[in-house]
């Protein structure tokens, strides 16, 4: 999907001020609302919109332990397993991938103690073979989109 410099500049404001109304967002942007919002529809029905829910901190809900589990699946058990990572809360994100390893997932937890535990139930898993587990010391780029939207308007606007 194309995103030009009006799509550009609306996902910014989006990312920037989550909160805002669509009307606010037409008033800053100098476009009428009905073209605001049919712009965000249609980034919305292509996909580029994902959804509204709020950035949520496991630390923060007492879970400050953040870790990287990889998992490697019996062959030919690689959907049985992701479906049964989907049961388990503490996994915040799972993707299949190449390389070392079948499985990559997002693990929250309580303490090392808890994450431990975490570990020992995915091991046992049916269709798991053997975990490899590295523990997130400091996050050091949060989770961000804003950069990639500027360097794909800018190429927008250069076209």
């Amino acid at each position: 999907m194309a995103v030009d410099e009006l799509d550009t500049r609306i996902l910014r404001l989006v990312l920037e001020q989550p909160r805002t109304s669509v009307r606010e967002y037409a008033r800053i942007l100098g476009v009428a609302r009905g073209t605001l919002q049919a712009r965000l529809d249609r980034l919305e029905r292509d996909g580029v919109i994902t959804g509204t829910a709020p950035d949520l901190s496991p630390a923060a809900l007492g879970h400050p332990v953040l870790a990287f589990v990889h998992i490697e699946v019996t062959q030919g058990h690689l959907d049985e397993v992701g479906d049964a990572l989907a049961a388990v809360p503490e996994i915040v994100e799972a993707f299949s991938i190449t390389g070392g390893g079948d499985l990559l997932t997002r693990v929250v937890a309580r303490d090392n103690a808890h994450l431990e535990d975490v570990v020992q139930k995915l091991i046992s898993l049916p269709g798991v073979v053997r975990t490899r587990t590295e523990i997130a010391l400091r996050e050091r780029v949060s989770h961000r989109l804003l950069p990639l939207v500027e360097s794909i308007g800018r190429a927008a606007s250069r076209s």
